[in-house]
C-alpha cells in the first residue's frame, strides 16, 4: 500500500519503494520505533513529557542522541549495510545537525521508520533523507 500523503511529504519514497506497515499511531515517534518500542514518545524535551533515558541529557542535540543510543548498548559504526549479528539504527539531522529521525535495519536489511504522527513503513533507507528529515548523521549497531 503507497500513500499520496508520505509520497509528497517525502518525494524520495515516491520513486523507490516502501510499504506502509501499520496505521497512524500517536503513542509513539520516530526514536522509540527505532528502539523497538512502540508504548511512548521518545523524545529529550526539557518539560520531561517525552520518555528518555536516564542520566542522558533532555537537549536535542546530536552528542545526546548518541548518548542515548549508547545507553541502550549501540555503538557508532562506519556503514549501514546489513551485517549478521548486529541490528542497526541511523539518526538523521537537518542542516543544523539537529536530530530529526531514526530509522532502524530490519533482517531483510531495508529499513522501517515511524513517520512523526503517520504510519510505519518499510524502506530504502535513502527514501526518507531529504528536506523533511535531512541526511543521515550516524549510524549505530548493537550485537543481536
Amino acid at each position: 500500500m503507497r500513500s499520496d500523503a508520505i509520497e509528497k511529504a517525502f518525494p524520495g519514497l515516491a520513486a523507490g519503494s516502501y510499504e506502509i506497515s501499520s496505521p497512524q499511531n500517536y503513542r509513539y515517534n520516530c526514536i522509540a520505533w527505532a528502539t523497538n518500542n512502540d508504548s511512548k514518545w521518545w523524545w529529550p524535551d526539557p518539560q520531561n513529557i517525552g520518555y528518555w533515558p536516564s542520566g542522558v541529557p533532555r537537549k536535542v542535540t546530536l552528542e545526546s542522541f548518541i548518548s542515548a543510543f549508547e545507553s541502550l548498548g549501540f555503538s557508532v559504526c562506519d556503514n549501514q549495510d546489513l551485517e549478521e549479528g548486529y541490528e542497526k539504527i541511523a539518526i538523521f539531522t537537518d542542516s543544523r545537525d539537529i536530530p530529526t529521525h531514526a530509522a532502524r535495519q530490519i533482517s531483510s536489511g531495508r529499513w522501517t521508520s515511524k513517520l512523526g504522527r503517520l504510519e510505519d513503513i518499510e524502506h530504502e533507507l535513502m527514501g526518507v533523507a531529504g528536506s523533511a528529515y535531512g541526511k543521515i548523521s550516524v549510524v549505530f549497531r548493537r550485537p543481536i
